[in-house]
């Protein structure tokens, strides 16, 4: 029994790396905007190497990192581009914009100004970014709920007001950090394809989802609840 176990954990290594080893069928750009501190390097650490640092300094000007995921039959490989937040860069960043096919807008949960400085980075992603780029907001942070200053009922209509989709996550703890990348290159993949196969402009097909958490618990638990519910945890 254990090396039939053995056996299959291989094929099943062996098969993913088969995969894994073929041409992309889309090379994504993406960017993480936002205020500076809100933790875009710290989503993006978890994201492609599971990484967490607690003493990481301030991003200056722009880094990135590449992952290759699959995304329902298609090999993805995204390029996520992590822009500095401060004042002083965003004339340097906004040269990043280009080319990029989705974006992650970032706030911190318990930083009011940070949300409110959300309206400029949309207003930068009209001006610089492609009128079809996917877009997610996120609200980092949630391990210090108790510090909460932007409460998650303002997000959520804010959002609603804009057809965004918004999730809540904290690097910290890692939670729903998988699930909000692969909502924005989800939703990038639904745009490309389609100015793939028309000529009209591509608009994304998926409809904004906005999911609010219960303190505590994970995507997934939450799912599973509103599934036992008949319910869906998007609006």
């Amino acid at each position: 029994m254990l090396m039939e176990g053995v056996c299959r954990h291989r094929l099943h290594y062996m098969s993913l790396q088969r995969r894994l080893s073929r041409v992309p069928d889309y090379l994504f750009k993406l960017v993480l905007i936002g205020d500076s501190g809100v933790g875009k390097t710290q989503l993006l650490s978890r994201f492609t190497n599971s990484g967490f640092t607690h003493d990481h300094e301030c991003t200056i000007g722009v880094e990135f990192a590449t992952k290759t995921i699959e995304v329902g039959e298609k090999l993805v490989k995204v390029q996520i581009w992590d822009t500095a937040g401060q004042e002083r860069f965003r004339a340097l960043t906004a040269a990043y914009y280009n080319g990029a096919v989705g974006a992650m807008i970032c706030y911190d949960i318990t930083r009011p100004s940070s949300f409110k400085n959300v309206e400029h980075w949309l207003q930068e992603l009209k001006t610089y970014g492609q009128p079809t780029m996917a877009m997610v907001l996120i609200g980092n942070k949630t391990d210090l709920r108790q510090q909460q200053q932007v409460h998650t009922e303002e997000v959520v209509e804010f959002c609603e007001e804009r057809g965004l989709s918004f999730l809540e996550t904290s690097a910290l703890d890692s939670i729903n950090i998988e699930e909000a990348f692969m909502m924005l290159i989800e939703r990038a993949c639904q745009s490309q394809s389609k100015i793939l196969v028309s000529d009209e402009p591509a608009t994304t097909t998926l409809p904004p989802t906005t999911i609010v958490l219960t303190p505590g618990k994970s995507l997934e638990m939450e799912r599973q609840q509103n599934e036992s519910r008949g319910g869906c945890c998007g609006i």
